[in-house]
């Protein structure tokens, strides 16, 4: 009896969802163009290309957020709950989400029934350094396009999951992944590309910039971020990157990291794509006196090229691991075309659009100690009492003197995404206040292993809280409000027209807070670490909130005494979806 019950119940909602399949049209160049106002979709991993992470919608407000409750919740499934990072896109009544593993799936948004799921076949031999992550695909014409963590590029086709292509980025045997979600830019010459970069940078590789045609995979450009290597266009060589030995000793460019891990923002204004390029390598910072260009770097990146059309670079000569990967997302300042970035090392960078001009640099979080400031010329004010000793010069040649470094390697803020409002005008930064005991070691290159030359240990530096997220008015640099949390933040930010701020907690909750004051209005306990981006879209009439739940990523790996505090943090993997009950959102 219970049986055929179960089978009554279950036939109901399949049947509806064959009888009310969603008709898929093709995603075009000007739907990811126009995704910031769009507000029936999502089809662009930072909800606009040029990575805001505002949503127009007032449907969800101050007066009824309190009012929001769950319209379904689906579980990933299997025994892979490792951290799930990704932010979900949605297109035509369908959500498509990729987890821990290299899944992925679509689901249908009515009813929350999955539609399809691919798994990829890893290999075994991976080498990710940070958790087995993906933070999300890129919607293009008929295909679903994500990245895997053996470094591969693969395109489905959105209404079935079939795989239409594959390529192999690189090797992943040398230390080479991808976790970042595709970025979909427009081009004149081969229409969209789909551009893509690398993860690897603790393993010694040399990060690089790709685009390729969205029809095959087949590779238009290639521009590597570290000086001395050579570009390439239409299969041959093309420009070099910076000048050979300029800013490196001897061959270490060779192997001089620069990971492009976090992916890339695109403004449709200037044509550029934005992107953030990761720690030098190795971290032994001694052994590579100069600049290390570039590393630790914002670079503008012209979409028919590749070329490098400017660069800034956020911590040259890094010897704290203070990868400048984190988002470039472009806004306008006062009338001048300009772009904010939130750095690991702490400082909140207000830079030009066009030519990468320097504006501003102030500190997001409290007590730094590796620089003194940045100074008019926007370089870092080092003090030099605060980098790791020089093995060479200890007694025994094998441990250089240790330093405790504010912010951890970890960063002010890592690859938890922030988000910009133009209507309060401020910024909101997911940050974390802690630091490390930080010596450096003597390390030869070996293919495929840890190039890192150094050793530490992340401890929190206060002890009410390590978590902040932060209101940053980016015309002065001035913190408007905090919002402090005991467990790092590591899940992104979305800012909506109603002036409100969601994100997620490792402790679980999804909350919503007052854009103008911080004040906390709505929370929810989603049973597992947010350590992803939440979104929200209207859809036939309807204001929804989705996101990912499922703990993990680099702080209970990487945490050192941070990582005891959050142990006792359960990991899950669900894709919850929340709306307001009709009569309240008729209200």
């Amino acid at each position: 009896m219970k049986t055929s019950k179960w089978l009554a119940f279950a036939s109901a909602p399949a049947l509806a969802l064959v009888l009310s399949a969603p008709t898929l049209a093709d995603v075009s160049i000007d739907d990811i163009i126009n995704d910031a106002s769009t507000t029936n979709d999502v089809v662009t991993s930072g909800l606009g290309a040029q990575g805001q992470r505002y949503s127009p919608l007032k449907s969800i407000n101050k007066d009824n957020v309190g009012h929001l409750v769950p319209a379904w919740a689906m579980s990933l499934g299997g025994e892979k709950m490792r951290g799930q990072q990704a932010q979900p896109l949605v297109k035509d009544g369908v959500i498509y989400i990729t987890g821990s593993y290299s899944r992925m799936w679509a689901v249908d948004v009515k009813s929350g029934h999955e539609i399809w799921q691919y798994d990829h076949r890893l290999p075994e031999g991976i080498l990710p350094c940070c958790d087995v992550v993906n933070r999300g695909a890129a919607l293009i014409n008929d295909k679903v396009i994500f990245g895997t963590l053996d470094a591969k590029l693969v395109a489905l086709d959105k209404k079935t999951g079939k795989v239409v292509w594959t390529k192999e980025i690189d090797d992943f045997k040398s230390g080479y992944s991808y976790t970042a979600a595709p970025l979909i830019v427009p081009s004149k010459t081969y229409g969209p590309l789909v551009v893509t970069g690398v993860s690897g940078g603790e393993f010694g590789i040399v990060g690089r910039i790709e685009a390729r045609k969205v029809d095959n995979g087949d590779l238009v450009w290639s521009r590597p971020t570290i000086e001395g290597h050579v570009g390439m266009l239409n299969g041959k060589p093309s420009t070099m990157t910076g000048k050979k030995g300029e800013t490196w000793p001897g061959d270490l460019w060779k192997t001089g990291g620069g990971a492009t891990w976090l992916g890339g923002t695109y403004d449709p204004e200037t044509n550029l794509i934005f992107v953030g390029t990761g720690n030098p390598a190795p971290w032994n910072s001694h052994m590579r006196p100069g600049d290390n260009k570039w590393s630790c770097s914002r670079l503008a990146i012209d979409p028919e090229t590749g070329d490098i059309k400017w660069g800034y670079q956020t911590t040259p000569n890094d010897g704290w691991d203070y990868d400048g990967v984190n988002e470039v997302v472009s806004f306008d300042l006062n009338g001048t075309k300009a772009v904010a970035t939130a750095d690991r090392n702490g400082f909140f960078y207000v830079l030009g659009r066009e030519d990468g001009e320097f504006i501003s640099a102030t500190p997001f979080v409290e007590n730094i100690t590796w620089a003194k400031g940045i100074g008019k010329d926007g370089r870092p004010v080092y003090d030099p009492a605060n980098r790791p000793g020089d093995p060479r010069k200890s007694a025994d040649g094998k441990k250089g003197e240790t330093i405790f470094a504010v912010p951890s390697f970890l960063g002010g803020k890592n690859q938890m995404p922030m988000a910009y409002s133009p209507n309060t005008k401020l910024f909101y930064i997911p940050a974390n206040e802690w630091g490390m005991d930080l010596h450096n070691e003597p390390v030869t290159y070996k293919k495929g292993a840890a190039y890192l030359g150094a050793g530490f240990t992340i401890k929190p530096i206060f002890d009410d809280h390590i978590g902040a997220l932060k209101a940053v008015d980016p015309a002065t640099g001035n913190i408007v409000w905090t919002y402090k949390n005991k467990a790092p933040l590591w899940g992104g930010v979305l800012a909506t027209g109603a002036d409100l701020v969601f994100f997620g907690t490792p402790e679980g909750e999804l909350k919503a807070l007052d854009a103008t004051d911080g004040k906390e209005l709505w929370s929810f306990n989603t049973g597992s670490g947010v350590v992803a981006p939440p979104i929200t879209w209207e859809q036939d009439g309807e204001q929804y909130v989705s996101v990912l739940s499922g703990w993990g990523g680099a702080v209970p790996l990487w945490g050192g005494e941070v990582a005891k505090t959050v142990a006792n943090l359960n990991q899950g993997g669900m894709l919850w979806t929340f709306k307001l009950p009709k009569k309240m959102a008729s209200n």
